[in-house]
């Protein structure tokens, strides 16, 4: 039997044995309808959901189309909004009946059920309690401290939700204070994708368009859950299916989203036609091993090429616009097909199929996500993605390219407008000329800078806006006693979380606007924007009656505190942008004026407006003006081979969660619920290590740096993985990830590849 004609899960394994979306989604939808019980107003605010001049969904970040659906709106996106909007709040009263002390033996989901945050709070340490305060006396309180602090020790962070206007001006107040310690989210996910693809075809960010998917022949999947992370992704698969383009996905687990989709919206697919089947063919990679796996495919292509007389490669598109050919047909010329299959856990007749299909594809799109990214070696498996796409021309025209899924609804935006470590990605020069002062140059602190910076005592101040930074990053348990370090703790949120209850020695508390609500300033309701994973630029306005009648929208907050801390520049108009966000648009029309032309003309352009790529004109800044084809100089994307009795981790996101919230105890799409301290591993691979299903085991980190990284108490649960492998839940086993073991050129945490050993004895059980 193929793997395309094999059942989408074993059978002796959980599973879930209906489509995604169908009747599942709905069921799951409502469930949370039924535990949030949102205001009456969040049913309206879904039907204006990712449509021109509507609300932009706060879930992820996949793009809006021109012509929307009637429900222009998915499963995660659904929750988000109902989270958001909850009828349950979290006062000043919640906070005087409970220490946080108290606060910390919740879990993570019971936090975020308390509701929506009201009031303004500074940490009272004598009480161990949060108290209210007043905006004027926290923006004077944090200004102060941030006066005391040098500079260099405080960082900004930035989640991926704020807008554009927001991470604007929260990146010219850190430059303006004097540094460039912006760290975000992408950090921690594509920060490789900034930095490999800007290596290998000078721009950091994908070259695909909605468009594109109308026009393609071939899709290839690499390490991204559709199902789950960006469900609305699904219906432009099932017309490109429908169409006749193949999709071929690899990927450790088989996940449902990309095996086969029931559209909620089709009528005759809710009744009686069938599911639509996404991959053709779904091959189970083994984590690390897809630089093996496209190296076979690079090594078949060439080879078919010589066989048919070189009719199979661009080799006018080769000449003119790429080098490196050469050296990297030498390197596979080296590589054995042993080397391949043992790396991939593929067979070579399997990348054999696959290669000949791409051969004979005209258009082709490469996808990836986390999976490509997370590794030490993650910079590697973009460039071999970008060497197959190469080989054919598959960059730089219609229905073509590459397209990394981003996660955040605008955390691709924020890198846009400013919100980078990096100053030489910052057109400093615009800055000088707009503000008069002279931006800093030296570089900044990245998400695992600032890990390492609280652990050893360097970081002093922190200014988190949105998130649950101390849950989401690598090394978390040995990072969570450091921030009672801090002198200065303040956190921009809109619920409770885990980052809230590690107070430093002066900490506040500040609740801001979700997306869906009105933001009433001085000039009337305010629209907001954000970048989408296609770089499309899209408005958003919310309607809805905010939480609490002290709330503050996150620009005014950032002007608010900027403005307590800065002395007076008369180029510097806090309040005036605080009560027009058109002028803040204004800015940054000025500040990258080939971006955003006519920014506020094109705020509701229907599907959005293209911010523009050069890779996708075939112009290539790079360091030699052409696009780079690398030979590989290892197959895995691992740190280390494994040894002894060491097996390589991923971590896994469930189905009702996004990022760090979790919204219930489902992971419907994988057959699995309750509670999230499970370790997921195949039937052969426990055999072999003499484990039996429901046996309660430690895991421990085998990288080996002197510091002791465990996790206890995980039930061991049968599940399709490839061998030599097992997954747990992310952010549960964020302890396991040392801040060291990360991509070679971004940083980015290696979350899913980890050198892991199982341990059964006493400390297990």
């Amino acid at each position: 039997m193929s793997k395309s004609e094999e059942a989408s899960q074993r059978p002796d394994t959980p599973h879930y044995e209906n489509a995604t979306g169908g009747w599942g989604s709905l069921k799951g939808v409502s469930r949370i309808l039924a535990d949030q019980k949102p205001t009456f107003g969040a049913f309206r605010t879904l039907m204006r959901q990712n449509k021109p001049g509507g609300h932009m969904c706060t879930s992820c970040a996949w793009t809006k189309p021109a012509q929307p659906h009637l429900f222009e709106f998915c499963e995660n996106g659904a929750k988000a909004t109902i989270w958001d909007l909850t009828r349950e709040r979290c006062t000043p009263d919640f906070f005087a009946e409970h220490s946080l002390t108290e606060l910390r033996g919740l879990s993570d989901h019971e936090l975020e059920k308390t509701g929506r945050l009201t009031h303004p709070m500074r940490y009272d340490a004598t009480s161990d309690r949060y108290v209210e305060t007043t905006w004027e006396e926290a923006f004077e309180g944090i200004g102060a401290k941030l006066k005391e602090l040098d500079p260099g020790a405080t960082v900004f962070y930035m989640s991926g939700k704020a807008s554009l206007e927001t991470a604007y001006l929260y990146a010219l107040f850190a430059r303006l204070y004097g540094h460039n310690n912006l760290p975000d989210s992408s950090n921690m996910c594509h920060e490789t994708t900034s930095v490999g693809l800007k290596r290998v075809i000078g721009v950091s960010v994908g070259t695909c368009v909605l468009s594109d998917f109308d026009h393609c022949d071939l899709i290839l999947f690499f390490g991204q859950n559709t199902g789950t992370n960006s469900p609305r992704f699904l219906h432009t698969l099932k017309a490109a299916k429908e169409r006749g383009c193949k999709i071929v996905t690899f990927n450790p687990i088989r996940e449902r989203g990309l095996v086969e989709f029931a559209d909620p919206q089709n009528p005759a697919q809710m009744t009686v036609r069938p599911a639509t089947r996404i991959s053709d063919i779904y091959l189970q990679v083994r984590p690390g091993g897809d630089i093996a796996v496209l190296a076979g495919l690079c090594k078949r292509v060439l080879e078919l090429d010589a066989e048919r007389g070189s009719t199979i490669l661009d080799r006018a598109f080769i000449a003119e616009h790429t080098t490196g050919l050469d050296e990297l047909e030498a390197r596979l010329r080296e590589v054995s097909w042993e080397e391949i299959e043992r790396e991939s856990g593929l067979r070579r007749d399997e990348l054999n199929e696959v290669a000949g299909i791409y051969a004979t594809s005209k258009n082709v799109i490469g996808i990836y996500g986390m999976g490509l990214t997370q590794h030490v070696r993650g910079w590697l498996n973009l460039a071999m993605l970008v060497n197959l796409l190469l080989l054919r021309g598959n960059i730089g025209r219609e229905g073509a390219g590459i397209s990394p899924v981003r996660g955040h609804s605008n955390v691709q935006g924020q890198r846009t407008v400013g919100i980078t470590e990096k100053p030489e990605n910052v057109p400093n020069d615009k800055l000088r000329e707009l503000f008069g002062f002279e931006p800093p140059q030296e570089e900044g602190r990245s998400t695992v800078d600032l890990v390492e910076g609280l652990l050893d005592g360097s970081v002093r101040g922190l200014v988190s806006m949105g998130g649950n930074l101390a849950r989401a990053i690598p090394d978390r348990a040995r990072a969570e006693g450091a921030w009672r370090g801090l002198e200065l703790n303040v956190q921009i949120a809109t619920k409770l979380n885990r980052s809230h209850l590690l107070p430093g020695r002066a900490t506040w508390l500040l609740p801001c606007l979700v997306r869906a609500e009105e933001d009433m300033q001085a000039t009337g309701p305010q629209a907001v924007t954000m970048e989408d994973s296609l770089s499309m630029i899209h408005g958003s306005l919310g309607r809805r009656q905010p939480a609490s009648p002290h709330l503050r929208s996150e620009v005014a907050i950032v002007a608010g505190i900027a403005k307590a801390t800065l002395p007076p520049n008369p180029r510097v108009k806090w309040d005036e942008w605080t009560g027009d966000y058109g002028l803040i648009r204004d800015l940054i029309e000025a500040t990258y004026p080939d971006k955003f032309k006519d920014f506020n003309g094109r705020l509701f352009t229907p599907g959005g407006f293209h911010r523009g790529n050069a890779a996708r004109e075939r112009e290539w800044k790079t360091e030699s003006g052409r696009a780079q084809f690398t030979a590989p100089e290892a197959l895995t994307a691992l740190g280390a081979p494994p040894e002894g009795q060491e097996i390589t981790l991923i971590t896994l996101r469930s189905n009702d969660q996004f990022n760090t919230t979790i919204y219930s105890f489902s992971d419907r799409l994988r057959g699995l619920s309750g509670p999230r301290d499970i370790l997921l591993i195949n039937p052969e691979e426990m055999e072999r290590r003499g484990l039996s299903e429901g046996q309660v085991v430690t895991l421990e980190c085998a990288v080996d740096d002197g510091a002791e990284r465990v996790v206890r108490g995980l039930r061991v649960v049968p599940y399709d993985l490839p061998d030599a492998c097992v997954a747990a839940y992310y952010p549960e086993a964020n302890p396991l990830i040392p801040v060291s073991y990360r991509d070679e050129l971004s940083k980015t945490p290696a979350y899913k590849g980890v050198p892991v050993r199982i341990r059964t004895d006493e400390a297990g059980a």
